[in-house]
């Protein structure tokens, strides 16, 4: 089986960066990640993958005068590391529509809400302004709209009495490492047809 490369930008923590390279570790997994970039030296999700041996690399956002120059950065990083498709793990920054443009059909995002709702940020504390009693997460497309993309998967978490935007999202969490390395895995395997 030739398992397809997967690079995963991450900002942060890396929580489902994590449960992707955990996925990834299965021998029948269709998919090997190769590459972690963050635009945040010190994004804790880094010593993750170090510890489990997969290479990374980091450059700022900041060093750069402008959004394209930055994903021409991005850009020439996953090249060299031959990537199939892209997952982004909470990196907190937007695309030019250029890079975007060249990824489309090779980049998914997961987004802690059932979209089209609640793009954008603090989604947890848009449902519960809303009043909705479910929630939820969606891994999709990205293409060059924010959070815009067709869906791939979705997953559903009720509102509970009392919730807060932590709690929901701690429950949301649970979901979205769920469904994120299923969604990777119907890609990579064949299972759907890339955008």
């Amino acid at each position: 089986m030739s398992r397809k490369r997967v690079a995963i930008l991450i900002s942060g923590r890396g929580s489902n960066m994590q449960a992707l390279i955990e996925a990834a570790k299965a021998p029948d997994f269709p998919a090997e990640i190769v590459g972690v970039f963050s635009n945040k030296s010190d994004a804790p999700g880094l010593d993750f993958a170090r510890a489990n041996g997969v290479p990374t690399a980091t450059r700022s956002h900041k060093d750069f005068a402008t959004r394209e120059d930055f994903d021409a950065v991005i850009d020439q990083t996953l090249t060299a590391w031959q990537v199939d498709y892209v997952c982004l793990a909470g990196f907190m920054r937007i695309f030019s529509t250029g890079f975007a443009r060249k990824w489309t059909g090779r980049m998914l995002n997961i987004h802690p809400s059932l979209l089209p709702k609640y793009k954008g940020l603090h989604p947890h504390q848009q449902a519960l302004d809303d009043g909705a009693s479910v929630h939820g997460c969606t891994v999709h497309w990205v293409i060059p709209e924010l959070d815009d993309g067709p869906a791939i998967l979705q997953a559903q978490v009720p509102i509970l009495p009392g919730d807060t935007a932590e709690t929901l999202a701690a429950r949301t969490l649970v979901a979205e490492h769920r469904i994120y390395p299923e969604a990777l895995r119907m890609l990579a395997s064949g299972e759907i047809a890339p955008l």
